[in-house]
């Protein structure tokens, strides 16, 4: 990846007239290596390989499959494998690094990998498919070494259906980039994907089976450890044979020996990415690498750009699992002020460090929500401009500032592209959306963790020209979601793969697959965890239930109406007794049970499926209930059947998707005690009729919701809530509430009511039929699970025993039941501590 970003950027200008030779060991064109992990979930070898047109240039000659053997110095070229000379007259070393394997008895026997190149992926893939076959079940796998890398190579192994063990041992996983506190969080969310995690544990030997093959881990305390595949992800060296040869200086732990101008001891030859070694480090992270590549470019080419030092900053997203690590993250600068945001129930540490005046960022790091890296891995170094609680709070907790990064802001680290280069994108070179500056400048072009920021400078810049900003979806869709949800149910196409190939571009973000998941929810009415479909959930949908602070999850079955039978009440009492779960009545009239296992999750739902109960949803952007006064049934003052119309209704929209999560409340009468115009619909009863209000919500930014028609009779009201909603689906932008929607409408209500109800974009006999589509093709999402045991495959904690709680949860009673031990509680040998079948009341 680095010579190719040389390369590129040696030939930027169409000009210039110097060639390049271009010597690659592999048989294959550069390809994108942060992108390792996605040939797991479909992507193919070829789509990973960068840009081809650099390759085609005719000033560059490429030469694959050809090791270069040795430098002669002296007469300035190279000869290869094949017995080939190549001269020279600057030669740049960009030959990278290789895996290491730790030195133990067995690291080499048949089963061990490292996780490097795609060749690696490949053979990974091969083994697990013949091994399966042989041994005839579910393979157990171990990944040793829990970095960026190691967290990737599990989630790949649990893409191949393999059970996967985490080994690290230190004493949490990420400790490069984490502290305590976030790498506490980060294994509990990654235990929660069914990985095991094993901290403060070494790897002394690995012996085979019969076979010969891999088969079991010894640790240093004696214990084994069964494993069919391992994966070494313990760290890389600088690939620095060639200059050792060669007789460059070379530092003693490794890496050829570089100035800022990437040069190395010898005039004619630089070198630059992993196998470099700059102010005595060597740094297995591609953004260094590329700013190597821009130096050493600018220098060939008269430039005096000199390489400002190492950026650590690292982000990584495993299957919803964000973490982002940047700047001096463990507050090493003296003096430094850590401020922390702890969210506990949804698995969010956020911490940022600043100087000790408390007003310039120095780092930071964010586990469970990375949303604001792209926002603050600019400003290290700068004043942060507000309150740390802008960035820190949940989305609405506090207004962000509009202020403008400074010039010299590195927005992308990885191509070290300024706010001030990407406003010259804009206003000197005419890029009017992220997609074009990506072009233009590479901003994005890697990780894409900085495109949240580039969409608004480049926002900003348009706005100063009084232009329109783009509504694009994201950086590999052009389109707005409205527009591509148009597109999808026009094309008639069912999967990712499909959409981005004819309508996008790319391999997707955790923007646009979430968003596709939704639109095909909706449109195709495939089950969650169906084929590609199960690899674009959030956190939460990817088991169907909610996330808590413990790594546990809560069960919430559907009641609609609020509505709950005797038996019913006591088969949700039995279950709850029988797992230890507690219990709460939640504000949307339902019964919430937490401290669910990932492997208690199908047990737990067969008895209530068992009992007539159905997902209620609570995980999903859907809708979640409608909660209901008595109505007149038996209250005095009611003067319509609330109850019944709020059943009617949640059995009407139950597994409906959306653009985020949708609420409904009906009330009896205008007391208004179901509370319904906090809800996207209220319905409240009249004398004449019902009354339908829309947009409304709770949450940071609570909105009353406003009239929109009145006087409706059972079956009017329906078709306007059917017509209201499907029209918010096709419509609204992602993540979008209702609220917000009815606000920026075209027309605002008066245009929504002649949508709704005088047809005046000739759409209501479509959104009719959607909605009757919905309705006849609902099924119950954990009945079909249930059904389905290769769906079932998702919910086992650890492969090899798979009814074996986590032993780090504990538990203390609390006013007859239990909850969570804190940390003090769990360092306290006075408190009792147990698992969540501990007895409380007799």
């Amino acid at each position: 990846m680095v010579a190719h970003r040389f390369v590129e950027s040696l030939l930027r200008s169409e000009d210039d007239v110097r060639t390049v030779t271009l010597i690659g060991e592999e048989a294959r064109a550069p390809y994108d290596r942060v992108g390792l992990t996605s040939y797991f979930s479909g992507t193919h070898a070829t789509d990973l390989e960068l840009d081809t047109g650099v390759l085609a240039d005719p000033r560059v000659r490429f030469i694959r499959d050809d090791r270069v053997t040795g430098i002669d110095r002296a007469a300035r070229c190279v000869r290869t494998r094949s017995g080939a000379q190549h001269s020279y007259g600057t030669l740049v070393l960009a030959t990278g690094s290789y895996a290491l394997r730790p030195a133990v008895d067995g690291a080499e026997l048949p089963g061990c990998f490292v996780y490097r190149t795609l060749d690696d992926v490949e053979a990974i893939r091969r083994f697990v498919e013949r091994r399966q076959a042989q041994l005839g079940r579910q393979l157990r796998g171990s990944v040793i070494g829990g970095g960026l890398l190691g967290l990737e190579a599990a989630g790949a192994l649990q893409g191949l259906q393999v059970g996967c063990t985490v080994v690290q041992s230190s004493d949490r996983l990420m400790s490069a980039q984490l502290d305590l506190a976030g790498g506490t969080i980060l294994r509990r969310l990654i235990e929660a994907k069914g990985i095991e995690v094993r901290t403060g544990t070494r790897t002394t030997r690995l012996d085979p089976d019969a076979s010969g093959a891999v088969a079991a881990l010894q640790f240093q305390d004696g214990s084994m450890h069964e494993a069919d595949i391992v994966i070494f992800t313990v760290g890389v060296r600088p690939q620095d044979s060639l200059a050792r040869l060669a007789q460059l200086d070379v530092h003693p732990t490794g890496g050829v020996l570089i100035d800022s101008r990437c040069r190395t001891v010898d005039e004619h030859i630089l070198a630059i990415g992993e196998v470099a070694n700059f102010d005595g480090r060597s740094v297995g992270l591609v953004a260094p690498g590329y700013a190597m590549a821009e130096v050493a470019a600018t220098r060939l080419l008269g430039g005096d750009a000199t390489f400002p030092g190492y950026d650590d900053s690292a982000k990584l997203k495993l299957s919803g699992v964000d973490v982002a690590s940047f700047g001096d993250a463990m507050a090493v600068t003296p003096n430094a002020l850590d401020v922390v945001y702890t969210d506990p129930v949804n698995g969010v540490y956020k911490k940022l460090v600043l100087s000790d005046d408390a007003k310039t960022l120095l780092g930071g790091i964010l586990v469970g929500d990375a949303s604001a890296y792209g926002s603050l891995r600019p400003l290290v170094g700068a004043p942060l401009g507000a309150d740390p609680a802008a960035y820190l709070l949940p989305e609405g907790g506090a207004d962000l500032p509009d202020n403008e990064l400074p010039e010299s802001a590195v927005v992308c680290s990885c191509s070290n592209v300024t706010a001030g280069r990407i406003r010259e994108a804009v206003h000197a070179e005419g890029c009017t959306d992220a997609a074009a500056v990506k072009a233009c400048t590479k901003a994005g072009a890697t990780c894409g963790s900085c495109l949240f920021a580039v969409k608004k400078i480049v926002g900003q810049e348009l706005t100063k020209l009084g232009r329109a900003t783009s509504d694009a979806l994201c950086e590999h869709f052009a389109m707005s979601r409205r527009q591509l949800f148009d597109a999808v149910r026009v094309s008639e196409m069912s999967t990712f793969s499909a959409i981005i190939g004819r309508f996008g571009t790319g391999r997707g973000c955790d923007i646009c697959k979430p968003a596709l998941a939704s639109i095909l929810a909706v449109l195709v009415g495939a089950h969650v965890l169906d084929g590609e479909n199960a690899s674009l959930q959030d956190t939460n949908d990817h088991v169907m239930a909610n996330m808590q602070k413990d790594g546990t999850y809560s069960v919430v079955p559907r009641m609609p109406g609020g509505e709950v039978t005797p038996a019913g009440l006591i088969a949700i009492g039995s279950i709850a007794e029988s797992y230890g779960l507690y219990t709460k009545i939640t504000g949307g009239q339902r019964i919430d049970m937490f401290g669910a296992r990932l492997e208690q999750l199908p047990q737990i739902w067969q008895r209530l499926v068992d009992a007539g109960f159905e997902s209620g949803q609570a995980y999903g952007k859907a809708l979640r209930t409608v909660k209901s006064c008595v109505g007149s049934t038996w209250c005095r003052y009611g003067v319509l059947d609330a109850v019944g119309m709020a059943v009617r209704l949640e059995l009407r929209y139950r597994g409906l998707r959306a653009p985020h999560k949708l609420k409904v409340g009906v009330s009896g009468c205008a007391r208004e005690c179901a509370e319904a115009r906090s809800k996207d619909v209220g319905v409240i009863a009249t004398e004449t009729g019902w009354n339908m209000y829309v947009g409304g919500n709770g949450g940071f930014s609570p909105r009353h919701a406003e009239l929109l028609a009145s006087d409706l009779d059972d079956e009017g009201l329906i078709r306007a809530i059917d017509r209201f909603f499907m029209y918010y689906i096709r419509t609204a932008d992602r993540l979008q509430r209702t609220a917000g929607w009815c606000v920026e409408l075209d027309g605002g209500l008066e245009g929504l009511r002649a949508v709704i109800f005088d047809d005046s974009l000739g759409i209501c006999e479509d959104l009719d039929a959607a909605m009757a589509v919905h309705v006849d093709r609902y099924e119950d999402e954990w009945a079909a699970t249930l059904r389905d045991p290769a769906k079932l495959r998702r919910f086992e904690s650890f492969v090899n025993a798979t009814d074996t709680p986590d032993p780090s949860l504990a538990y203390v009673p609390e006013r007859g039941q239990v909850r969570p031990a804190t940390m003090e509680e769990r360092s306290d040998p006075a408190v009792l501590i147990a698992g969540t079948t501990l007895e409380v009341r007799r």
